[in-house]
């Protein structure tokens, strides 16, 4: 049995199977790291076509495939460098939020934290100061208590 899957007809398929595989789980979990592993899969498959006797019967073949395996992952780490986003992602936390502005998407008034306001992409409840504050206007946070926000309008 392992004679056959080591066969020259064979290995390379297999290589290549797992090589997607990996690509696969890769593209479905980002970040899970497959996809240098993938690629390296994928390129000695496709190398092991062309050269299979030079690949996996001799001492050079092995370095070959080592070397070529190592170019792989050298271009995949360029690729997923420039495809991955420059920025670092944005937290906001109730302890950041204080003197951000936001605009208000449900109406808030000073008893009851079901009004909503949209701050940096986020919504969170929100309770005003004073008076009621209608949907569409402009809010700074002057304070927050756990998941909610107490804002004032912006004059």
């Amino acid at each position: 049995m392992l004679e056959v899957l080591l066969s020259q007809s064979v290995l390379p398929w297999i290589l290549i199977a797992a090589g997607v595989i990996f690509l696969i789980i890769e593209a479905a979990s980002p970040g899970f790291f497959l996809g240098v592993p993938g690629t390296a899969l994928v390129v000695l498959g496709v190398f092991s076509f062309f050269a299979y006797d030079l690949l996996f019967t001799t001492p050079i073949g092995i370095i070959v495939a080592v070397v070529a395996a190592v170019i792989a992952v050298g271009i995949t780490i360029i690729v997923y460098r420039k495809i991955s986003p420059d920025r670092k992602p944005s937290t906001i936390s109730k302890d950041t939020i204080k003197g951000k502005k936001g605009l208000v998407t449900a109406e808030i008034s000073p008893d009851s934290i079901s009004g909503k306001v949209e701050i940096d992409g986020a919504v969170w409840s929100a309770k005003s100061t004073g008076g009621i504050i209608p949907a569409g206007v402009y809010v700074t946070v002057v304070e927050s208590r756990g998941v909610h926000v107490i804002v004032e309008e912006v004059k």
